[in-house]
């Protein structure tokens, strides 16, 4: 029989899915992505993401072209694969570093984590928008409107990819046989995450410093608030019981459930994160900067710079 304690909310989480609820069911889907609707899919995009990625260095290296090239194009969807790319790279070298107890399993774990990725660009890019979760197309429409921050962008697709695909990947690599070790390694991963979050902060506050808006880190303290309800690591805490509900409720049951939270949560996030913390005057002042400098490219060379110290999780 399975223990209620799987199926029932955590207080955390019944916070989380209230508050996510409140917020998420405004969401005006259609008006997201209404701009975009109409203009044909980028063959140059769709094209190199075509294929299902075969192993963690495919992940790495198409992932990193396809950031150059949305860079090129002033597309602030490169934003959040200015963090994911790197989130790869570096847990790849834990993995060669021999940091994981099944370094096998977190290999499938990552490439199964991309496709998620993968498959969800490929759905806004050729207007599917019908397959996309909720959370990614406020994320891929937002970005598409170009009327957000730069801060805003990195979080929404942070939060979508935790929040909601980070389920789904643990359900398709599996977390048995040898649970209690794969959740180890689960739990590893937060490290690597933690402090790219971190340098996710330090890099947009030196680049909005910029701009003069005295006391612009409050935009981003504390920044794991921002990603979730449930903060960073609570997230894929969240994550990781509904995919221990997946592998051991009946599946008439666990679908429809999981599937709630996730998307429940997810979609919440969103627009939480669609309304930072900052003033009107304040805000405005970051937009008019933000129209004056290649943005973009400040923020992927601070990022990047900063986050070289992250490489190995064990460091």
């Amino acid at each position: 029989m399975i223990s209620p304690r799987v199926v029932l909310p955590t207080s955390a989480e019944l916070e989380a899915l209230l508050a996510a609820y409140r917020r998420g069911i405004g969401v005006d889907a259609d008006a997201l992505v209404a701009e975009v609707a109409d203009v044909d899919p980028d063959a140059t995009l769709v094209d190199p993401l075509t294929e299902p990625f075969s192993s963690v260095a495919d992940v790495a290296d198409r992932l990193a072209r396809t950031e150059a090239a949305l860079r090129d194009r002033d597309d602030r969807r490169s934003v959040f694969l200015t963090v994911y790319v790197r989130m790869t790279e570096a847990v790849a070298t834990a993995i060669e570093a021999d940091e994981f107890a099944d370094p096998d399993w977190v290999a499938s774990y990552l490439v199964a984590f991309a496709e998620y990725y993968r498959r969800a660009f490929l759905a806004f890019e050729r207007r599917e928008f019908d397959a996309l979760p909720r959370a990614w197309l406020v994320a891929f429409g937002t970005a598409a409107r170009g009327d957000t921050l730069v801060a805003q962008d990195a979080l929404l697709g942070i939060n979508a990819h935790i929040s909601y695909d980070l389920t789904y990947t643990l359900r398709d690599v599996g977390i048995d046989p040898d649970r209690g070790r794969k959740r180890a390694d689960h739990d590893r991963i937060n490290d690597v995450l933690a402090r790219l979050v971190s340098v996710v902060q330090t890099a947009l506050v030196e680049v909005y410093a910029a701009a003069g808006v005295a006391g612009v880190d409050a935009l981003f303290d504390p920044l794991d608030d921002r990603v979730a309800l449930l903060g960073l690591e609570g997230s894929r805490e969240f994550a990781w019981r509904n995919a221990v509900m997946l592998a051991d409720l009946p599946p008439w049951l666990a679908g429809g459930y999981v599937g709630w939270r996730a998307g429940t949560v997810s979609t919440g996030v969103a627009t939480l994160i669609g309304t930072p913390r900052v003033d009107p005057e304040s805000r405005r002042r970051l937009e008019a900067f933000e129209a004056n400098v290649p943005v973009l490219a400040e923020f992927h060379d601070a990022f990047r710079l900063r986050s070289a110290s992250t490489t190995t999780i064990g460091e």
